[in-house]
């Protein structure tokens, strides 16, 4: 299970430790983000315009084995670049401590983003705030299993 080619760490210092850890410990260590406790998954990609393979831990929000990818950034104006990757290559790559997934990444809008913003903000409060401080709606994309 794995998404081929050259892996490119991010330039963000504590992710490139984020993912080595969690990755390095097969799931086990560097499950939670920094300081807050909350719980991550590590989300791998293809990148939209290099082809290389990117990882991101992301917050984790589960729901009936289907996850929610955020691109919130902390509610900066502009989308993290992950979102134009799922937008163009919807293949990731699902690790959530020591179970990893294919899935499909699938952009999402009305109700059923309205449900899943609930979940998001219930497992991550932060997210309410990052909504406010930003004039971009956040992109909500479901990551769901792919059928072998």
């Amino acid at each position: 299970m794995a998404i081929d080619g050259e892996y490119v760490p991010s330039t963000a210092q504590w992710v490139r430790d984020q993912v080595d850890e969690y990755e390095g410990s097969g799931g086990t260590a560097g499950t939670t983000l920094r300081d807050t406790g909350m719980a991550v998954v590590i989300v791998t990609n293809r990148g939209a315009k290099t082809g290389a393979v990117r990882k991101t831990p992301l917050m984790r929000v589960e729901h009936e084995g289907d996850y929610l990818a955020v691109g919130s950034k902390g509610g900066a104006p502009e989308n993290p670049l992950w979102v134009y990757n799922l937008r163009k290559d919807p293949h990731v790559v699902l690790q959530d401590g020591p179970q990893t997934w294919e899935m499909t990444a699938r952009e999402i809008t009305g109700e059923e983003r309205a449900a899943w913003w609930e979940r998001a903000v219930a497992a991550y409060p932060p997210y309410a705030d990052y909504q406010r401080k930003t004039d971009r709606l956040i992109p909500l994309f479901v990551l769901e299993r792919t059928t072998p």
